[in-house]
């Protein structure tokens, strides 16, 4: 009986358990702020895709999150484009403001910094999800 235990034991011991993969997304949830206005709105945008918001143009490439059983975490890739006039009313080039990863559960630490315009990460919605083990 007691052989039989440390047996369970040292399966028990020895046993990986098994973790989800990432959830990679489809759709990304952002939420805008425009400051002179005081107003935000949300917006669902297609990876690949891009958002135009005032003068921003918010490209989405890619977004992730963990699976409900593990501890809540959100990020997604952006570029970020201001469109600037010329001073005659010509649209010039965008300049990049923003390109990187932007964590829903902690945005201020990688966020756009812009006198006109906040955007933030809110949701990657979509994909599915892959169960395979894994080793941590």
């Amino acid at each position: 009986m007691i052989r039989a235990s440390l047996i369970l034991t040292s399966v028990f011991a020895f046993a990986l358990p098994a973790f989800a993969s990432n959830i990679v997304g489809d759709k990304v949830v952002v939420r805008a702020l425009d400051k002179v206005t005081a107003t935000t709105k949300d917006f669902t945008v297609n990876v690949g895709e891009s958002l135009d918001y005032g003068s921003l143009r918010v490209e989405i490439k890619h977004c992730e999150k963990k699976p409900p059983e593990e501890i809540p975490a959100t990020w997604a890739f952006l570029q970020i484009f201001d469109k600037r006039t010329d001073g005659e009313g010509s649209e010039r080039e965008g300049e990049k403001v923003f390109s990187g990863w932007m964590l829903a559960e902690k945005p201020a630490i990688s966020a756009l910094e812009h006198p006109v315009y906040d955007v933030w990460v809110i949701d990657c919605k979509g994909g599915s999800q892959v169960f395979e083990p894994e080793l941590r």
